[in-house]
């Protein structure tokens, strides 16, 4: 038996108890009627009884696991007269296929494959391969992932300028005509009229202004569309188009061409989705893939008509623009249409003086080729190589001229080109063979190797190209000349795609120091950090420790001065990010030096607090083995504590809940093996620096208790002086931290586990206690209680962990100086003063789980024990003294109980009475001796109770009728026949 330690037991438990006198009980209540007599149970044979009955398995042919067995089927086709086709088939298998014998044995898509004509399905085939060759695939980045960035990027603050068309009276609703060619007149009177000048210019206009001018402008092009004025509808479109060509505002000509070019795209489609709409009868729609064939003389008229009025508008720029906005509707015309006018419309750009309003009318007629015509990359091509032959105007004397008019630097100028370069680069590079990069770098060269344009060449092509190359871009970039476009944005190009793909290994240092040289000696801390960040990847990836921290140390030595990391806090978040990415061994990373000094320069407490979420987030992702590495710990502790420190009143929930699943995720990883005072070391430590955060501080006492666990299993259970002062300590850290949780059923599953742990570890006396302190904090549970985020009643969760602690308790022995069951007294005197809701049954139904308690501990022996623990079945053995105890509390329950059916006899609450009557026969049933006449007559009651007002669960008595005449049939169960006749079914009438 098992000592308690501070009880003072000068003789032994089961003596002592024998003569333990009746302590007074709080719950005394009216005495029962019906005393209880429970049941003696053998708990082996009701396990061997219902222990499912062994059938020996023959193994066949047949197994549900067993492989599937293809066959193949030959099928026979009967043509009779007078009846239908016939198919047997042929298996060179016996094993049948369910799914083959519905068909008999044929698959239909083997049969239509059969029947069809093996020419017209390789020609199938050769167009599907051509058409999927030709479709723009995923990894081609569309147009409108760059437009928010141009309209971010390219901003001004001078004063802007537009024409707005005004309308005209000609041609509206005034009197009706019916004639063609009147209709046809007043159309081109209009279309003069417009030429001549029924615009208004507005000055002055901000940015803003400007923007919300031009949306006017395409909602005012949808509204004359959708009322039929389709002259209104064009004429907005080519002055729209002939903004285009103003560069009197040079630095805003990137933006002003997005939002334009969205008017020409929505022009486009209207037209096109018109003149489809007219190709639709009655009989047919075109299919996706139509020919002209396939399209009535109506549509082509229509189409027709468009491109003549476009042909007829005297400007360049706008009658490129227009065309080249519906370009898709040369379908309707021809196979060859769209072939025929792209290399057409790229010599029309040739007449463009400008070369920027050139470079942007090519990558719009780029924009429009790769939506059409993808597969037409030689019209694309020489769109581009036009453009080289005019590259030189640049630096003419026109565009000088222009740039010392509106006072800008040509570094300010040549960055605008970049947006429509990258773009032309970019749609005649995707699916380019390597070739066309090597002559992109001869016509560079030829260049002088300008710098706009070399930079566009790395931006547009394939990473693995660039790499390969690495070495002939970084001897072109040293000798580009850097006025107006620097050097140190060519390295960051070429960082990047080094980024995507690696490049020789033999030259990988040579590319690292090249670039660094360039980089190191930068000045300005913006353009530094900016090209730094790409390097950083590169460095992490190819080379070791040591070279990150000369590069992390680097950065350190730009940023620090003047406080310039305050300014670059998102490239420095991402230089961290790919450091981490990259280096998964924790201990060699917190090894590098220079890795908390730059952790340092996160001042900014938010920036700071994310910065320590993304390392604490790789390291839980990475770590794969617990650790003791005193680096590790100490510098995670210190991230954590970072972490733990930001939380605050204001802080949200869910960012609670975050911050403590990453502490918590550190705190399993943490292991110092056998070692387990140097563990609970960690554990007292991580406690005091994660006070705040209450799932850090559960999760410390399950690891707590996990230890104390640990060591009883490495014991053995034979506790040394040694051990169990250990363990002693463990449960006091448990017993102190428990109390400074919030969640009050947190604290109540606490406070059993715990006990749990403490009983399991022979400290009966802190068991004691921490039962105790359960029990006392039960009055204090409130009537309602927060479930993420919403406020739910309290007492199915009470219910729930009293089940709980009842199944323990019944382990737990008596103390020696308290009277018989005290543990199970003071409980049942709380949940007597506990306040229930009135229209709940839950103290009832805790009360039937008292009622199996106290049935259960009246057994020899119980039904589980804890190891080297004395539960009261050994220390009375049976007495007769602590039965009779045991029995009186069984009465003053089944008292609460019946008193509780007698107040459900409202019509309001028969259906509860009904439903609790039903269940307390059911516990009698399991845990009572109907043997004896007064339980078995409180039984049959009960059962007609349930019955007596119509509300009873009719299935649910069958059942337990039907089980009760089973269990009669099983030795000494012949009591139970007797009682089986005076059980009624009533039927509902």
């Amino acid at each position: 038996m098992a000592s308690r330690a501070g009880r003072g037991e000068a003789v032994s438990g089961r003596e002592k108890r024998a003569g333990c006198p009746d302590t007074s009980a709080h719950v005394t209540g009216k005495m029962a009627v019906f005393p209880w007599h429970p049941r003696s149970r053998n708990y082996k044979a009701e396990f061997a009884s219902c222990r499912l009955e062994a059938v020996p398995l023959e193994f066949g042919d047949y197994h549900p696991l067993k492989p599937i067995t293809v066959t193949e089927s030959k099928t026979k086709k009967v043509s009779r007269k007078g009846s239908t086709s016939s198919t047997s088939s042929s298996s060179s298998s016996s094993v049948v296929d369910p799914l083959s014998s519905v068909l008999d044995g044929t698959d239909p898509l083997s049969m239509f494959a059969a029947t069809a004509d093996p020419a017209a399905t390789d020609s199938s085939r050769k167009r599907r391969d051509r058409d999927e060759n030709s479709i723009i695939g995923s990894d081609f980045e569309p147009w409108a992932n760059k437009r928010g960035e141009i309209l971010a990027r390219y901003t001004t603050t001078e004063k802007l300028s537009i024409n707005l068309f005004m309308g005209s009276e000609k041609g509206k609703a005034g009197t009706a005509t019916s004639a063609m060619s009147e209709k046809v007149r007043t159309r081109l009177e209009e279309l003069d009229d417009f030429e001549e000048g029924s615009q208004k210019e507005l000055l002055n206009l901000t940015q803003q202004d400007y923007v919300n001018r031009i949306e006017e402008l395409n909602q005012s092009l949808k509204d004359a569309w959708a009322s039929d004025q389709k002259v209104k509808a064009l004429k907005i479109v080519i002055q729209c188009s002939k903004l285009l060509s103003d560069t009197s505002v040079i630095q805003f000509y990137p933006s002003k061409f997005v939002l334009i070019t969205d008017i020409l795209d929505t022009f486009g489609k209207l037209v096109y989705e018109r003149i489809f709409s007219m190709c639709v009868d009655n009989r047919s729609v075109l299919p996706d893939h139509f020919s002209p064939e396939n399209v009535n003389d109506t549509a082509k008229e229509t189409c027709l008509n468009w491109f003549f009025k476009i042909a007829s508008i005297r400007e360049l720029i706008p009658r490129f623009y227009v065309e080249a906005s519906i370009l898709k509707c040369n379908k309707f015309l021809s196979k060859t249409g769209i072939s025929e006018c792209l290399p057409r419309l790229t010599c029309m750009i040739r007449g463009i003086g400008d070369p920027l309003v050139s470079v942007y009318a090519r990558a719009y007629l780029c924009r429009v080729g790769m939506e059409v015509a993808p597969h037409l990359k030689e019209s694309l091509n020489k769109n581009f190589f036009d453009f080289l032959l005019t590259f030189k105007q640049i630096h003419g004397d026109t565009v000088q001229n222009q740039l010392v008019v509106q006072g800008v630097e040509l570094p300010s100028y040549l960055p605008l080109y970049s947006p429509a370069m990258d773009w032309i680069f970019q749609c005649i590079s995707y699916h380019a063979p390597e070739a066309l990069l090597t002559e992109m770098m001869e016509r560079c060269k030829k260049l002088g190797n300008n710098a706009l344009l070399l930079n566009s060449v790395m931006s547009a092509f394939r990473a693995e190209f660039i790499a390969t190359r690495s070495m002939d871009f970084i001897g072109m970039i040293k000798e580009c000349d850097e006025s107006g476009f620097p050097k140190h944005l060519l390295f960051r190009s070429l960082g990047l795609n080094l980024a995507l793909a690696d490049p020789p290994e033999g030259d990988r240092l040579q590319i690292l120091n090249e670039a660094w040289k360039v980089i190191t000696k930068l000045k300005n801390p913006q353009d530094y950090i900016n090209c730094a960040e790409v390097w950083v990847e590169y460095t992490c990836k190819h080379f070791t420790k040591r070279e990150v921290n000369t590069v992390l140390a680097d950065v350190i030595k730009h940023m620090t001065p003047d406080r310039a990391f305050e300014d670059s806090y998102p490239q420095l978040q991402s230089i961290i990010k790919k450091v981490i990415a990259h280096f998964h061994d924790f201990s060699i990373l917190f090894s590098v030096e220079k890795f908390l000094p730059f952790l340092d320069m996160f001042q900014k407490e938010s920036v700071r607090v994310e910065v320590c979420k993304c390392i604490m987030e790789v390291f839980i992702k990475h770590q794969q083995e617990p650790t003791k590495d005193p680096v590790i710990l100490n510098a995670l502790l210190h991230v954590c504590k970072t972490t733990h420190d930001s939380v605050n009143a204001l802080t949200l929930e869910d960012e609670k809940r975050t911050l403590a699943y990453l502490i918590n995720g550190f705190i399993k990883m943490v292991s110092f093996g056998r070692d387990f005072e140097q563990q609970l070391s960690f554990y007292v430590e991580a406690r005091s620096m994660f006070c705040n955060l209450e799932p850090v501080l559960v999760q410390l006492i399950h690891s707590v208790n996990r230890l104390a666990m640990e060591t009883r299993k490495v014991m053995k259970g034979n506790h040394s002086r040694k051990t169990a002062a250990f363990v002693r300590a463990c449960v006091a850290y448990c017993f102190i931290t428990i109390p400074s949780l919030v969640g009050i059923f947190t604290r109540l599953n606490l406070y059993l586990h715990s006990g749990q742990v403490a009983l399991a570890n022979q400290c009966l006396s802190q068991a004691d206690a921490f039962f105790k302190a359960a029990i006392s904090l039960i009055p204090e549970v409130p009537k309602m209680i927060n479930i993420d985020g919403k406020m739910r009643p309290s007492e199915s969760f009470l219910l729930e962990f009293l089940c709980n602690f009842f199944s323990t308790l019944l382990i737990v022995p008596d103390h020696p100086e308290h009277g018989v069951l005290f543990l199970v007294r003071e409980l049942l005197n709380v949940i007597q003063d506990y306040t229930w809701e009135d229209s709940s049954d839950d103290k009832i139904r805790i009360y039937t789980c008292v009622l199996h308690l106290l049935s259960a501990m009246s057994q020899e022996s119980y039904l589980y024990h804890v190891d080297k623990v004395d539960s009261n079945d050994s220390l009375y053995g049976g007495d007769s003294k602590f039965l009779a105890e045991n029995n009186k509390l069984c009465e003053t329950v089944m008292a609460q109980i019946l008193e509780h059916l007698k107040t459900l006899a409202k019509d309001e609450a028969l259906k509860r009475q009904s439903s609790l009557g039903l269940s307390f026969f059911n516990s009698i049933l399991a845990h009572g001796d109907l043997r004896n006449n007064r339980l078995n007559q409180l039984s049959v009651n009960l059962w007609h109770l349930a019955q007596r007002h119509g509300c009873a669960d009719t299935r649910t008595m069958v059942k337990t009728l039907e089980y009760i005449k089973k269990r009669s049939k099983q030795p000494d169960m012949g009591h139970l026949t007797e009682l089986a006749l005076r059980l009624p079914l009533q039927t509902r009438t």
